[in-house]
């Protein structure tokens, strides 16, 4: 048997997709998406992230699955299988590989504080305690600051409150509700734990977004949003800050950071055909995006209230207020959006703890439960403990490590890689290759988007 039979994964071509979707499919495709469409003008900027959303699927979503699924192994393993090619010696990419795994891990940390304020929020919603507290914004920016020990003016961001006791005991519990989920989907395995959770719930996640369009849409107010949406100012194309903007959310919405894609691309078998997969995972993460948008800016709408929070505010503050101004259907339209947020929230979480923990079975030859525990456990950890400093936390390891690892992993692909290695690798299993352009392309164009990623972040203070 070969050590691809021998590993765990995907039973079926959607199995892996809707993982894949899910892990793209995260709470800024929810919160800053439509903040940044309401921002920069409709349409103004949804033509230039859809350029970029093409662009990135068709070279770094797929190489960084080809990548994976090459080597059958997460980051560490590929790196070093590509250097070994190349140079003879596995050690070099080896310790280069570590930088995404530690990647991984600090965003699955970071996540996990997000998680225990969705949990808390969710349940509040499904219980109607949410609703109970009416249109009275200081009693909702009190149970959000009572959900996040850290927030800013409306949620704009995580950052300057200070936390009402040193391990944030009111949100500790809900952190560790979200630990204990996701750990107990990821111990089931990769097709009976991550495959099964994604199939039930990202259909439930869209399922959930088009029925509270379909309402909304019928709201007085609705189609001043949906104007907006769709109006194009040709002269905001010529704005740096639109094309910047809009490229930021495509890197980082479809989840290329050289490790959650190359370990899902592991466990996928050799007969699927990535570009079609790579095509569907950026139209579904796509969607979930617009489908949110065309949710959130018409509700705003039907109240004449602002998308004024890129943050979590607009989330937890903002949109609470306009759904229990609906009356009594807000309690349904708050209990579904809070539902498809927590089933967006855990899709991605469960990938992002899956690169740490596949480094523990693969290099640390854990069990996969052992390994699950040791990441959930050293995550839970340091999750109470950054309470205080989410913000930071969650700035340092996107700005800095998340472009920086999508960089290597294109580096270790288009320019490490030998030419004829990486071309059997994205056309294994595909009905027609990839032109010839993909190489240079992804040389040329997609490593250099990523250093862009990392020092526009670095100057901006985050760009995704």
């Amino acid at each position: 048997m070969s050590s691809q039979e021998k590993r765990d994964g995907f039973r079926g071509k959607w199995g892996f997709i809707l993982a894949c979707i899910g892990s793209a499919v995260g709470m800024a495709n929810i919160w800053r998406f439509p903040y940044l469409v309401a921002r920069y003008g409709g349409l103004t900027f949804l033509l230039p992230y859809l350029l970029f959303v093409l662009v990135i699927a068709a070279s770094g979503v797929m190489e960084e699955f080809a990548l994976g699924r090459w080597a059958e192994a997460g980051p560490v393993g590929a790196f070093g299988k590509a250097t070994r090619e190349r140079l003879g010696d596995p050690r070099p990419g080896e310790a280069i590989g570590l930088l995404p795994v530690v990647g991984s891990l600090g965003l699955a940390i970071g996540y996990t504080v997000v998680m225990g304020w969705i949990f808390k929020y969710a349940v509040m919603a499904v219980t109607g305690r949410l609703f109970a507290l009416g249109q009275d914004m200081d009693a909702i920016v009190n149970t959000f600051n009572a959900a996040a020990p850290t927030t800013d003016t409306l949620g704009e961001g995580v950052g300057m409150m200070v936390q009402n006791s040193v391990f944030g005991i009111g949100n500790g519990l809900w952190i560790v509700v979200a630990v204990l989920a996701s750990a107990v989907i990821m111990a089931l395995g990769v097709a009976g734990g991550i495959e099964k959770a994604c199939k039930v719930m990202i259909p439930l996640l869209f399922g959930l977004f088009l029925v509270m369009a379909v309402y909304i849409a019928f709201l007085p107010g609705a189609a001043d949003g949906y104007r907006f949406i769709f109006t194009l100012d040709p002269a905001g194309l010529l704005d740096w800050e639109v094309w910047i903007y809009a490229f930021g959310q495509a890197f980082f919405s479809l989840s290329v950071a050289g490790s959650g894609s190359v370990i899902y691309g592991s466990y996928l078998s050799k007969k699927v055909e990535l570009s079609s997969s790579a095509r569907n995972v950026a139209v579904f993460d796509t969607l979930a995006a617009l489908v949110a948008t065309l949710v959130i800016i018409p509700a705003m709408a039907t109240t004449g209230s602002q998308v004024d929070s890129r943050g979590p505010g607009l989330m937890f503050i903002s949109l609470p207020g306009v759904f229990n101004g609906m009356g009594a259907v807000g309690w349904a339209v708050g209990a579904f959006f809070f539902l498809a947020v927590l089933f967006a929230g855990a899709t991605s979480i469960i990938n992002l703890y899956e690169t740490p923990v596949a480094f523990c079975q693969e290099k640390l030859k854990l069990g996969r439960v052992p390994a699950v525990l040791v990441i959930h456990i050293l995550g839970l950890a340091v999750a109470l403990l950054i309470q205080p400093w989410t913000s930071q936390w969650m700035d340092m390891v996107s700005i800095y490590i998340c472009p920086f690892g999508a960089a290597l992993a294109g580096i270790m692909f288009f320019w490490v890689l030998r030419k004829k290695t990486a071309l059997e690798a994205v056309n294994q299993g595909a009905r027609k290759p990839v032109g010839s352009w993909f190489l240079p392309f992804g040389k040329w164009v997609y490593v250099p988007l990523c250093v862009v990623a990392l020092v526009a972040g670095a100057i901006l203070g985050g760009i995704g």
